[in-house]
């Protein structure tokens, strides 16, 4: 006979269930959304326009792709860039230029993403590269914040014991003051991740590709069908992406936190 649970404890699997809900419902929802956007395509009058404009092979996949490219390649380079100028900017002898890089990262993004678009396109002219630097200059603010609330919300106490403990400020930065700050960060990069892959659906506008050429190709020819297609497939690509950046955080966080 087996004996009852001191206290009522959980059974680990249910606790793994518990804590880990979000990782669990996401790709349900994401699977379920595949299925109805499917079934919805198979079920729907097609006229020959839509049937062109959602070619998988022709249409959907590569901007699918563009769409993924713009996302991560924008991501990766806010950063490379937002990171280190925060790690910087919390640094003692350079928190004075906080106000006015703060000031120029914020008006990323107080910028509409259509007129940041129109200038990118009037500075290097059109194609993918344009988009990703677009991009790029949009999601700096909130991996830039987020890098510098994390270091700042690390206790000066602890900073002091790990000098005290003799280790030079950028061991003390390296394998203190990072790792505590890296979920604030993560954070940051999970936000500029999402916004990316919003306003990616934009880049085709500047010969950037991706899904919002779909969605622009339905507006243009009243295909409520190809407008949800292009929709949606943009929502699952956020969806989906926020879910691999979850696990990455997950995976990241330092223990205990």
């Amino acid at each position: 006979m087996t004996a009852a649970r001191p206290g009522g404890t959980r059974p680990p699997g249910l606790r793994l269930i518990r804590t880990n809900a979000e990782l669990l419902v996401t790709p349900l929802i994401v699977v379920a959304g595949v299925v109805l956007l499917r079934a919805n395509y198979n079920s729907a009058d097609r006229s020959f326009a839509d049937e062109r404009a959602l070619a998988w092979e022709r249409n959907l996949r590569p901007q699918l792709e563009q769409h993924i490219s713009l996302t991560l390649w924008s991501t990766i380079l806010t950063v490379a860039i937002a990171v280190p100028l925060g790690i910087l900017l919390t640094r003692a002898s350079y928190r004075r230029l906080a106000g006015p890089v703060l000031a120029v990262a914020t008006s990323g993004q107080a910028i509409p993403a259509f007129g940041l678009l129109v200038l990118a396109f009037a500075w290097l002219g059109s194609g993918p590269w344009t988009a990703i630097w677009a991009l790029t200059f949009f999601t700096v603010l909130p991996v830039l914040r987020n890098t510098m609330v994390g270091l700042d919300q690390v206790s000066q106490p602890i900073i002091e014991a790990g000098r005290g403990m003799g280790l030079t400020r950028t061991q003390v930065l390296r394998q203190i003051e990072l790792p505590l700050a890296v979920p604030i960060i993560l954070a940051g990069v999970r936000t500029a991740l999402v916004i990316n892959v919003g306003m990616a659906a934009l880049a085709y506008l500047i010969g950037g590709g991706g899904l919002g050429a779909t969605i622009s190709a339905g507006i243009q020819l009243s295909r409520d069908l190809v407008v949800i297609t292009g929709a949606v497939m943009t929502a699952l690509v956020a969806l989906s992406i926020d879910w691999i950046a979850a696990l990455i955080e997950k995976a990241l966080r330092p223990r205990g936190l």
